[in-house]
């Protein structure tokens, strides 16, 4: 009978009584560990809930091996390992049965196990394909614990299945000579692979479930007491394997070791041998992909420092570029992250430079954040250090996928891992953690496979306290890159050129395959500990497809240059565009020169009217003569405080004024163009009160009129500029001159100035031109027609009202 830890723990023994305090700490564990169960989805075991049983259990076309535990359970916990590796090993078997594991010790799952009369722990039960919901599966009394007693266990199992056969299943009986000759005729496959052995084996079986995901290949046993065909075939050892080809042709399968996972290798990496659902291999040299991306040509055994670099590249400008704001544990796994890199990383002297200098600013930096764009700024080497940078753009060598979707950066990922844990190892780390807790953080932080990052943190959660030393990092990476293989192994993800297999494949490391004395495959750790410190070497890593040194600065030179231009154009832009703010009033006097500047100012900018600026300059000449020649002085005015409140410019309350741009024409300038008589006289008398202003010469006070023209000025000739009158030589220049006198003269001899109506139109339409004062009088002649008009029709209908109401 099993072994039950129900049984065991009910067996009394004298023991002293532990402490209080050691009783309170064995109740403060053991919830932790019911609730976080023995078994996670990393582990390619199916956890069975109360949602989920009957869909595994209940009429599923694929067989089930289910292990009844209880987290509590000592036997239980020991056993876990072995269940564990049982899953990764027969993870090829999964289309014909699954294994899967249900926590009795939880309360939610309770009722499963009392429904299955579980009455012990672990019991482990085989469920055939279409049970019936009042199945309770076959339970295995006494069950092995090792793998391959388990292992054998599931295969007799399933030769005694009986009908209704599973699907995915092949057929495990031996094959006959007479089943043989006729096969191809039947099964349009290339590959018939026959393995010879003996009756009790289960090599053959084994590899017949190993390859049941894989197309154009059908593997099946044949028994030594099966004469013909050992004869034939000319057969002396057992077990071995022979390939047989749709053209009756014969060849030896050549492996390192007669052994299940030799044969499994080799099997899988035959020509045209796909796993099932997968596009075939690539027939051209070039990628059909969106970039049309050439084929690289590339040594399987080597390690690619382009790669290397792309996997920089896309973690540190693309992947960091998601997160605009690193603070906190992100910004700690980032500092140690470019320390490690900085520290270990093989790379050429160009982007060790860089490295070192990213590293150096990181570590300078007190605050608890940082930004991106501050990091990418220093990534990109704008600082300028010489001799610094890393390529842009990613350039797959050995990591390269059959299509744009596959491999890439997950691969260079877990090559950039081992080649620092390597180089780690060579250069004599003291601290073994120091790189995988790099790489733990960075992909709990920051990798953009979340999934991904849960499973590696459950993998680094369970194994990372079992690393003592730089080589046991190595192993523990490469172990679970193998876990990971074997987990994603027949995905989506996987491609087909590039198999996920248990690594490295025999072809590439024979001696780090061995197998036991009953034919189990087992790891030859030191050959492997060997064998990738002589991989991942930085003397073996290969430079090809890289772009020289002097071209990557030269790049860099160029990027810089052309954000410098773009930088450079966009300030330009700002400052055209920018709106100027009026001087602002001070109350110090003014010297002499800088009243002239700030009467020039006021005059307006150049906007290109230079004919406008001419007459007003002219009219402001023809003034000043005729102010000369008047006989009455005007006392001089005390103080600048005055004279700078009359260089103030005008403005009322919810009138903003707004200075031109030198390349737009306001709207005011374009009606002074049209109307330029009303706009001459008014700024032929504000040019008057400035230069009297400026010549000290007090003004008679017209507080309405002088407010009118000063504001009408201020807004209506914004743009208009007096200039030089040397430009107006020739083209009758002189006799224009003299017209524009006699005209200005008339105009301040011949009365005070417009009348209280004209004054008060002046300022009630500053800052209008005539057609906005024209649409403003036709729009309020049209709003008074629609209130008459709608008084008119209500008064009437209101006489009707009454007049119906008056009838009798």
């Amino acid at each position: 009978m099993a072994r039950r830890c129900s049984r065991a723990t009910s067996q009394q023994t004298p023991v002293r009584r532990p402490t209080a305090a050691a009783m309170l700490m064995c109740f403060c564990l053991l919830p932790s560990a019911a609730q976080a169960g023995l078994y996670t989805a990393s582990d390619q075991i199916t956890l069975l809930t109360r949602d989920n049983v009957e869909s595994v259990l209940v009429n599923s076309t694929a067989a089930a091996v289910v292990e009844f535990y209880a987290s509590w359970c000592g036997h239980c916990i020991s056993f876990s390992p072995v269940y564990k590796s049982l899953a990764r090993d027969i993870s090829e078997w999964r289309p014909a049965v699954s294994l899967a594991a249900v926590d009795c010790a939880a309360e939610e799952n309770r009722k499963i196990c009392v429904d299955y009369k579980i009455r012990g722990f672990p019991s482990i039960k085989f469920f055939r394909a279409f049970s019936k919901e009042d199945s309770y599966g076959t339970n295995y009394l006494g069950f092995p614990r090792d793998i391959s007693g388990l292992r054998h266990a599931i295969i007799d199992s399933l030769e005694t299945h009986g009908e209704p056969w599973p699907p995915s299943c092949p057929p495990l009986e031996p094959i006959s000579q007479a089943e043989v000759d006729v096969f191809f005729g039947t099964n349009p496959v290339q590959y018939l692979a026959l393995i010879f052995e003996e009756s009790r084996s289960y090599v053959g079986r084994e590899v017949i479930l190993d390859l049941l995901q894989f197309e154009n290949i059908t593997v099946r046993r044949v028994l030594r007491s099966e004469v013909g065909l050992v004869t034939k075939l000319g057969v002396t050892a057992f077990p071995s394997c022979y390939l047989y080809y749709p053209d009756g042709q014969f060849s030896r399968l050549q492996v390192s070791r007669e052994a299940r996972s030799f044969y499994t290798y080799a099997l899988m990496r035959l020509p045209g041998v796909l796993r099932s659902g997968k596009a075939g291999l690539i027939s051209s040299v070039v990628i059909t992909n969106s970039s049309a991306e050439p084929w690289r040509s590339f040594n399987r055994t080597r390690v690619y420092m382009a790669d290397l670099e792309s996997t920089l590249h896309y973690a540190l400008r693309v992947e960091l570029a998601a997160h605009s704001l690193i603070k906190g544990e992100a910004l700690t796994s980032l500092k140690n992250y470019i320390a490690v890199l900085a520290k270990y990383f093989p790379g050429r002297s160009v982007v060790m430079n860089l490295l070192k200098s990213v590293n150096t600013w990181l570590q300078n930096q007190t605050a608890d954040h940082i930004s991106y764009e501050a990091f990418r700024e220093m990534l990109d080497n704008t600082a300028q250090v010489p001799d610094a940078a890393l390529p842009e753009g990613e350039r797959w060598v050995g990591c390269q996928g059959s299509q744009p979707h596959f491999r890439r950066y997950p691969c260079g990922v877990w090559t950039l891992f081992h080649v620092l844990t390597v180089q780690a190892n060579s250069a004599g780390a003291s601290n073994p953690h120091e790189v995988l807790s790099v790489m733990r953080n960075y992909v709990k932080n920051f990798f953009g496979c979340r999934d991904c990052a849960d499973h590696f943190e459950t993998m680094a959660r369970e194994g990372l306290r079992t690393v003592s030393s730089p080589p046991s990092a190595m192993l523990w990476l490469w172990s679970a890159h193998n876990r990971v293989n074997s987990r994603i192994a027949g995905a989506l993800s996987e491609d087909p050129h590039f198999p996920k297999i248990q690594w490295p494949p025999p072809e590439m490391c024979s001696s780090c395959h061995a197998a036991s004395s009953d034919g189990e495959h087992r790891w030859n750790t030191n050959r492997v500990l060997s064998f990738l410190s002589s991989h991942f070497s930085s003397s073996r890593i290969l430079n090809d497809y890289l772009e020289d040194d002097s071209q990557v600065l030269e790049k860099q030179r160029q990027k810089h240059d052309q954000q410098l231009k773009l930088v450079l154009q966009r300030k330009a832009r700002e400052a055209s565009n920018s709106v100027m703010l009026p001087p602002s009033s001070s109350s110090s006097p003014s010297s002499p020169l800088e009243e002239d500047e700030e009467e020039k100012e006021e005059e307006g900018p150049d906007d290109g009217v230079a004919y406008e600026e001419d007459e007003v300059g002219e009219e402001a000449a023809a003034v000043r003569e005729m102010e000369e020649k008047s006989a009455k002085p005007k006392p001089k005015v005390e103080g600048g405080g005055d004279h700078q409140q009359r260089h103030k410019k005008p403005s009322f309350v919810g009138l903003r004024m707004r200075e031109p741009q030198e390349d737009i024409v306001d709207l005011d300038s374009f009606v002074n163009k049209h109307f330029g008589a009303k706009v001459l006289q008014f700024a032929s008398s504000s040019l008057v009160k400035q230069r009297t202003l400026q010549r000290k010469v007090e003004q008679e006070p017209r507080p309405v009129f002088g407010l009118s023209l000063e504001l009408d000025a201020g807004v209506g000739m914004v743009g208009l500029q007096p200039i030089d009158q040397d430009l107006h030589a020739g083209f009758g220049g002189q006799t224009k001159r003299l017209q524009k006198r006699e005209l200005a003269g008339r105009y301040f001899e011949e009365g005070p100035g417009p009348g209280p109506r004209g004054r008060w139109i002046s300022v009630l339409s500053i800052g209008f031109s005539k057609l906005d004062v024209s649409l403003c009088v036709v729009l309020y002649f049209l709003s008074t027609a629609c209130l008459l008009g709608m008084y008119l029709f209500f008064r009437n209908r209101l006489k009707r009202r009454r007049i119906k109401l008056a009838l009798p």
